[in-house]
């Protein structure tokens, strides 16, 4: 069927009124924008209390990625999800190029459901992360985090664990796939109790990991006492999209 222009046109503004109106009812407009500071620093996103600026954000994530399963399309379903973002605090590329103040630092698994800047609706420049299989606490990860603590000042360290983790499934059934992911799993078999479901020993295996970094690293256990350094463990559950504390 041919269109002639004035029914293009039409139809064009049809769909474009139909997208305003979803993404209104997705969430609506903020009122009016902040005003930006005349002098912006990578400190100037720094949030008051970086566990429940973690737990907020995730709470937005959660709500979309439940949102998303309701979805009738693949544009619908994109259109739920890219309403994120829009509670954060954008530095410019200027700011961030000069330097970086992380707020918040995360030791999470390296499996591609579990990206921490997506699962706590975080910006550039809020997130120092250090990933491995298992959120496996490996010596070069733990001196990455004594950066982040010691150079970037990072008030709090998290611990992800998340649902069906395939390397403590790994452990549990005591296979090796390489000497080197074998020597990776390592501490994740010294976690595990016998008979334990895989939620739990997903769970204890973050908190063991937020344990160890303080016997482990003299750099986090002097913040700790000093009260500059909090240190959790968190369980992500993919089917909700929601993060609880352990």
């Amino acid at each position: 069927m041919t269109l002639n222009r004035r029914s293009f046109l039409f139809r064009s503004g049809l769909n474009a009124f139909g997208l305003a109106a979803a993404m209104q009812l997705i969430k609506p407009a903020k009122a009016e924008a902040a005003v930006l500071a005349q002098k912006e620093s990578a400190q100037s996103c720094r949030p008051d209390d970086s566990l429940t600026a973690l737990i907020d954000g995730n709470a937005r994530f959660a709500a979309a990625w439940q949102a998303k399963n309701k979805a009738t399309s693949l544009n619908e379903r994109a259109q739920v999800m890219s309403n994120l973002w829009l509670d954060n605090c954008f530095l410019p590329s200027s700011v961030l190029e000069e330097s970086q103040s992380p707020w918040a630092s995360i030791i999470s698994c390296a499996d591609s459901r579990v990206a921490p800047e997506w699962i706590f609706d975080a910006a550039a420049g809020d997130l120092f992360v250090v990933r491995s299989a298992g959120n496996t606490p490996f010596d070069e990860g733990i001196a990455s985090l004594e950066f982040g603590v010691a150079v970037l000042k990072t008030p709090l360290i998290l611990v992800l664990g998340h649902s069906n983790c395939g390397a403590v499934q790994a452990a549990r059934a005591n296979k090796t796939l390489t000497p080197l992911f074998d020597q990776l799993i390592k501490p994740i078999r010294a976690n595990l109790v016998p008979g334990d479901t895989l939620t739990n020993a997903i769970k204890n295996n973050a908190s063991a990991t937020a344990q160890q970094l303080t016997t482990r690293s003299d750099v986090l256990a002097k913040a700790v006492q000093s009260g500059d350094l909090q240190i959790v463990a968190g369980y992500f559950d993919i089917a909700s999209g929601k993060v609880s504390i352990v």
